[in-house]
């Protein structure tokens, strides 16, 4: 009897032995991380062309985006602690198969709702998926040396996913549409989970506490609810009975959320004991408004390029790459600083040379090119490489050793928070790009807005952050 398709491709991408080596191990972990990293950017160039082909409006775009963040966001903390109790190999797995359905189901979408719920779908997969990844490296990779040169090469995927999201999505989008974008995660995905079915072992953690679900709900309502306040609020005006009723659920919400987690205590999804500690609140906070500014700003940004300068989806992507490719250098290169002298100078310079190129994005007309929007866009990309590993380093060393897991994964909670709220704000400050005019007055708001919000920022950096590191205190 002949095989299956599905057993001749299992017998053919995947090794003959369980139990693959590290390396092995390292390449199916950054795979998946790829796809999760690469999701957001490779949507925004595709906005234009998937408004005009559902016939939806800034609203509709802006749940689009969302849908994928507030998921995300929701349930990182979560997803971690669950990998420790039921195994970090099945809850990848599952990650990669949950997201390779909401990938498929994007690419076939006939509506927006179905779109949107797609795209939560797509979120719950990549937050069962990033955390347990980098787990799994370390568990391959027991001795210290190999761990953090395994840690660095799945940071530098990271990193290439992020110019590479513009360019491809572009590229798909004008080739064969913006359904492609997605569609090309199956096949992708397939493979990845074939291959870590074959060669990831198992790894659990039978004292690791139980999921905290009231924190999990509240937090999840309070973030749907801020960011559906922003939404509507931009389209149906800020006195919206519906804008009022979800800015009173989203503060109940929140209420609820700190007297749950004050009762769990040390038990809780987010200790606040942790939060009480200056540095790692204000690292915290200062990684919740880097991905506000940035990720609200890089929502209208491929709108403004295509929708007001005329650009194609591969010419806005293209256009952008001077935004990402300083990322992929200067990212370790902050980090080296960042381990040399403390977190304070690299995230308050980082802030400011980010605002300064925000700052001349409020120039930028139907007419500006590569003179205007290069240098732009290089000093962006450069401030948030300099940020970024001093946020993450600051919040690490403000906790206990014990706690430096959690730490990093509360310090990407609070920038994924950040980057679902911005789009919200952001989209409802620009407005439609329809009317070009009135959307490119709200282009250079947001632009400004976020300038001077980094500005403000970078005087909170220079107060609370560690200017050198010292031992992690209790």
């Amino acid at each position: 009897m002949p095989e299956s398709p599905l057993t001749l491709l299992r017998r053919t991408v995947t090794p003959r032995a369980r139990g693959g080596s590290p390396y092995t191990v390292l390449v199916v972990m950054c795979a998946g991380y790829f796809l999760v990293l690469l999701d957001v950017t490779i949507v925004n160039v595709a906005l234009p062309a998937i408004g005009s082909g559902l016939g939806t409006d800034i609203a509709g775009l802006q749940w689009m985006v969302d849908g994928y963040a507030l998921a995300l966001a929701s349930l990182m903390l979560t997803s971690g602690t669950a990998g420790d109790r039921y195994g970090h190999k099945r809850v990848v797995l599952a990650g990669l198969a949950v997201f390779g359905a909401g990938s498929l189901a994007c690419g076939l979408a006939p509506d927006v709702p179905v779109l949107v719920a797609a795209r939560v779908v797509q979120g719950v997969g990549a937050a069962l998926l990033l955390p347990g990844t980098l787990a799994i490296i370390g568990r391959a990779f027991p001795d210290p040396a190999e761990r953090a040169r395994a840690i660095g090469v799945w940071a530098g995927v990271g990193s290439l996913a992020l110019p590479a999201g513009p360019l491809l999505g572009g590229a798909l989008t004008d080739g064969l549409g913006w359904r492609a974008i997605f569609l090309v995660n199956v096949p992708i995905v397939l493979v990845a989970l074939l291959w870590s079915r074959a060669v990831v072992r198992e790894s659990r953690d039978e004292d690791a506490p139980r999921l905290d679900l009231p924190g999990l709900l509240l937090g999840g309502l309070a973030l749907l609810a801020t960011t559906y306040a922003f939404i509507e609020g931009g389209r149906a005006g800020a006195t919206a009975p519906a804008v009022l009723v979800a800015a009173v659920a989203a503060a109940l919400a929140l209420a609820g959320l700190v007297a749950a987690e004050a009762r769990r205590g040390d038990s809780a999804m987010v200790p606040l004991a942790l939060l009480r500690r200056p540095a790692f609140g204000a690292a915290n906070l200062t990684a919740g408004i880097m991905n506000l500014c940035t990720l609200g700003t890089l929502f209208v940004l491929p709108l403004f390029l295509q929708s007001v300068q005329g650009r194609s989806a591969f010419g806005a992507g293209l256009a952008m790459l001077p935004l990402f490719s300083p990322l992929a250098v200067f990212a370790p290169l902050g980090g080296r600083i960042t381990s040399r002298i403390g977190a304070r100078v690299p995230a308050a310079a980082g802030l400011l040379v980010a605002a300064a190129g925000l700052a001349l994005l409020t120039r930028a007309d139907a007419h500006a090119g590569s003179a205007l929007l290069v240098p732009a866009f290089l000093l962006w990309g450069v401030g948030c490489g300099l940020l970024t590993p001093a946020v993450v380093a600051a919040a690490i060393s403000a906790v206990p050793a014990e706690r430096s897991g959690l730490a990093s994964a509360v310090n990407n909670t609070a920038r994924q928070t950040g980057g679902a709220i911005g789009i919200a704000v952001a989209g409802a400050i620009a407005g439609p790009p329809s009317d070009r005019t009135s959307f490119l007055h709200g282009f250079h708001t947001v632009a400004l807005g976020s300038a001077a919000l980094y500005t403000a920022t970078a005087v909170l950096a220079l107060s609370l952050l560690p200017g050198t590191f010292l031992p992690h205190r209790r």
